[in-house]
């Protein structure tokens, strides 16, 4: 998992992709003094900085009230009602999180339990705040059961831009609220599916951050 790491692991490829080129075109302006490199130079600076802002990956602490479910990503919310298909198979509350790109994309674990079942689906890629995206688009999703017996689901989303789920819990692990659990690149959004009778701690147009922000609380 991405613990203690300043970055998240997954974007240790394109931060260093970036800076060595950066590095090359620094190399280049120099040794041919060369003010037409300039352009490029700045360009591939800003890139460099934006790549290592958007895959930082910062310490949260959740709140003391242990019953609290907590936000999985950073962002903003865009839906946040009672629905009759979920995939816990009966009608739950939903909140949806849309990240954009200036958002962290590492997420995080809504409350403690363990993973009961995964799903993961190929799918499109409508841009992540349409409402078809919680069923036709790219996504990978957890069944997390309390130690009470309780229910909910969170969802990954790929969004318009984004190509790349990544998830690192598994049926049967046993998730602590808080933990780092997965990462989206490059805009997207997670779902969350709690039972009927949790009343929601958001409402849309509501921002959230990952591992803090509470959603509601189990009874």
């Amino acid at each position: 998992m991405n613990n203690s790491t300043p970055f998240a692991r997954e974007g240790y490829p394109f931060i260093f992709s970036s800076a060595g080129l950066t590095l090359l075109l620094v190399l280049a302006a120099w040794k041919l003094c060369s003010l037409v490199l300039a352009v490029p130079v700045v360009l591939s600076c800003v890139l460099t900085l934006f790549i290592l802002y958007f895959f930082r990956n910062p310490e949260r602490t959740p709140p003391g009230d242990e019953r609290t479910v907590v936000a999985p990503a950073d962002g903003v919310v865009i839906v946040a009602e009672r629905v009759p298909d979920t995939p816990l198979g009966t009608p739950a509350i939903k909140i949806s999180i849309f990240m954009s790109v200036f958002n962290v994309h590492v997420n995080r674990v809504p409350f403690d339990g363990r993973v009961v079942d995964s799903f993961y689906h190929r799918g499109r890629f409508f841009d992540a705040r349409d409402g078809r995206a919680s069923f036709e688009n790219e996504r990978s999703g957890l069944i997390l059961e309390t130690g009470g017996g309780v229910r909910l689901a969170f969802v990954q989303i790929a969004g318009l831009i984004a190509r790349r789920i990544v998830c690192y819990a598994r049926t049967g692990d046993l998730l602590k609220r808080g933990d780092r659990y997965g990462l989206i690149r490059f805009g997207s959004r997670v779902d969350v599916y709690l039972p009927v009778d949790v009343k929601p701690l958001v409402k849309v147009g509501d921002a959230t951050v990952a591992g803090e922000t509470v959603l509601g609380r189990l009874g």
